[in-house]
């Protein structure tokens, strides 16, 4: 008798637990169509959640290109852009159509490096820290300080310290611009450019800012313009409010008559520094292929 009992209250638990499942399913709302977007779109991301586009993480980025896909063009995802599958992936769910070769960007650093050390520094071993500390201990307030900030927060072991020049050096091939390093250098000096932009300008000092007790390094960008008169293109744009100079990537042909018409051998091939050139090399290479030319 027991046992109809209990199999009589399991089976009426049972009929009361589908009746209800019914009952749910029929009346509470059913999932947004646009969270099932988001999700979708969610599934085509990298799940870094590095936060290099710009959001908090890959879900929030989601949400973002729910509302509005051309997002992905203004704060694009530069792991998604290495990977043609899911950016393929991306590119369905959204309904769009990208062209990598026009939005995929390269990291460079704005400085050459050998400024001189200012003071002993025992601190930690920080770019962050340091320039906290009286804005560092180079005589440059501009340069690199060359703690490796960058180096540890970069995913794709792109930056590496050159202890020579004691300076952050990008290895282009290796970068795939997501713009991490930029938001960890106190300096600002790490930009994003192109990813086929031909001309680097390594220096960030800005001489209409001169800040008393400090200097650039003896190789400084002197402000001179003559990089802006040998361009015969209109690629160079000089910034009065800074004095330094800008680049138009698009009309530029890399004839290198900016890079010999500087005196301090501050410009330099982006393909030159993944190869890590230094500018005197090339002027030598430059020298050399001349006189080649000239014997032959």
């Amino acid at each position: 008798m027991s046992n109809i009992l209990i199999i009589t209250i399991l089976s009426v638990i049972g009929i009361t637990c589908g009746i209800l499942i019914f009952l749910v399913n029929r009346f509470l709302p059913k999932e947004p169509e646009s969270l099932k977007k988001i999700e979708e779109i969610s599934g085509c991301l990298p799940g870094a959640n590095c936060g290099a586009c710009g959001f908090p993480g890959c879900f929030a980025y989601a949400q973002a290109l729910a509302k509005d896909k051309n997002i992905f063009f203004t704060n694009t995802c530069a792991t998604v852009l290495q990977e043609p599958v899911i950016l393929k992936g991306l590119e369905k769910t959204l309904g769009i159509e990208v062209d990598s070769s026009k939005i995929n960007k390269k990291a460079v650093v704005h400085c050459y490096g050998n400024s001189t050390v200012i003071g002993d520094y025992a601190g930690i071993k920080s770019c962050n820290v340091a320039a906290k500390m009286m804005g560092g201990n180079k005589s440059c307030p501009y340069g690199c300080l060359g703690y490796g900030d960058c180096v540890a927060i970069c995913p794709n072991n792109a930056i590496s310290i050159d202890e020579e020049m004691n300076v952050a050096v990008i290895d282009t091939e290796k970068c795939i611009g997501c713009g991490l390093c930029i938001k960890k250098c106190p300096r600002g000096i790490i930009k994003l450019v192109p990813a086929k932009a031909n001309i680097v300008y390594q220096c960030n000092y800005e001489s209409l800012k001169n800040i008393p007790g400090r200097e650039r390094c003896d190789m400084g960008c002197l402000h001179c313009k003559k990089c802006f008169k040998a361009c015969e293109n209109g690629a160079i744009i000089w910034d009065e409010e800074k004095s330094v100079p800008n680049f138009d990537f698009s009309k530029c042909t890399l004839c290198g008559k900016c890079i010999e018409a500087c005196p301090h051998n501050r410009l330099i091939e982006l393909s030159n520094i993944a190869a890590k050139k230094k500018p005197s090399d090339i002027r030598e290479d430059k020298k050399e292929s001349k006189e080649s030319v000239k014997v032959s």
